[in-house]
């Protein structure tokens, strides 16, 4: 059972914030007893008792399933011997019965281990989540952003998407990136990149040499986990770095590693930056020359929107992928203020589950960013 099953089966089992898980059981027990009590001894159906515990075992607790296989005994014993004589089940079934309880109340105490290992799993994937990607206030070093994390295997499963924001005196930079495969291994890699991006990003004045920084980063990591005989050693990472020097408002900086081109989503319409024309991080030592750098006008209402290709390669029924650009076109003509970042996210990630009708391929990430007002830049200490 998925996290998103377990909770709706919770949810339909609680009526004003209280569990009615114990009603089904309880309506099934009756039934059956009155059923046996107003029919003929040809159609004796008390020992169909035994399901009560076994559906017990399914919605409730242990030890209230533990209740319901004793009560089904004690019912079995009362009703049964109602009878006359010749038209008892008899202790063949009263053996059933018991039995049953038994079993059902071991069943019980294994789904709830596994419901409590799940639950622990997954806040163990949202606490490692939130170490890496650390939180953001909504407006941060001169920009307005918003995004969301959507997970395709919602078993504690994490994956690699990341990105963050770092402010300092060369202006913000933001660095948004999805590394390659799941699991321990595409956390550490992209808590490496990040580690490295908040402090090259702070110190370096020019942002080809942050990404120098996070090739290298990406080299060593490799070469670590090589050394160690891990089967991770080559992972790769997607990734955009973006800058915003604060000397040119209307310009954003940009290096693409090999990663899906931002869109520029403003009130006149949607248009991509440049591709990935450079190789993912951890493949820069194939080619001679250093990353390329891109120097794109930006409007100060356009909003870049960066997403992980759990979005461009969301299906539908028959198979066809999930039309990013044109889907946010055509919101943005309908209503120019879902070009902010906020609503652009939530109309993303909604376009994308309604799509792909919530079975999503991939781990996804949406993210929006675009300038706020003119601030002053960030000098002296970093404020993060």
């Amino acid at each position: 059972m998925t996290e998103v099953e377990y909770r709706a089966r919770r949810q339909l089992l609680r009526a004003r914030g209280r569990s009615v898980a114990w009603v089904p059981p309880l309506l099934l027990l009756v039934g059956i007893a009155l059923v046996d009590f107003n029919t003929t001894e040809r159609f004796r159906v008390i020992s169909w008792i035994v399901l009560v515990p076994g559906t017990a075992a399914a919605i409730c607790g242990v030890w209230t399933t533990a209740g319901y296989a004793l009560v089904a005994v004690v019912t079995y014993v009362l009703v049964d011997s109602a009878w006359p004589g010749e038209y008892q089940a008899g202790l063949a079934d009263f053996v059933l019965v018991a039995l049953g309880g038994v079993l059902a109340t071991l069943a019980s105490v294994v789904r709830v281990r596994h419901e409590r290992q799940m639950l622990h799993m997954r806040d163990i994937a949202e606490t490692t989540r939130r170490t890496v990607l650390r939180p953001l206030p909504p407006r941060w070093a001169g920009l307005e952003h918003a995004g969301v994390y959507l997970a395709a295997d919602v078993e504690a499963r994490v994956g690699g998407d990341f990105y963050d924001i770092q402010p300092g005196p060369h202006g913000t930079r933001v660095l948004f990136g999805d590394v390659q495969g799941k699991g321990l291994g595409a956390v550490e890699v992209a808590a490496a990149l990040l580690g490295t991006f908040r402090e090259a990003g702070y110190h370096e004045a020019d942002l080809r040499t942050v990404a120098e920084r996070l090739e290298v980063r990406m080299f060593r990591h490799r070469t670590h986990t090589s050394a160690l005989g891990r089967d991770d050693g080559d992972r790769f990472a997607t990734a955009v770095l973006l800058g915003f020097p604060p000397e040119d408002p209307d310009t954003v900086e940009l290096v693409n590693f090999g990663h899906e081109p931002p869109l520029a989503v403003g009130p006149h319409g949607v248009r991509a930056l440049p591709s990935g024309d450079g190789l993912p991080l951890g493949y820069g030592d194939l080619v001679g020359d250093g990353p390329h750098l891109h120097r794109v006008p930006l409007e100060r209402a356009e909003t870049l929107l960066l997403v992980t290709d759990g979005v461009t390669e969301a299906r539908d029924g028959a198979g066809t992928f999930y039309p990013l650009a044109r889907e946010v076109a055509r919101a943005v003509e309908a209503d120019p203020r879902r070009a902010e970042p906020r609503r652009l996210v939530r109309r993303v990630r909604d376009g994308v589950l309604r799509h792909s009708r919530g079975h999503l391929g991939d781990d996804t990430t949406v993210f929006a960013v675009r300038r706020t007002v003119r601030e002053a830049p960030v000098g002296g200490r970093s404020p993060s």
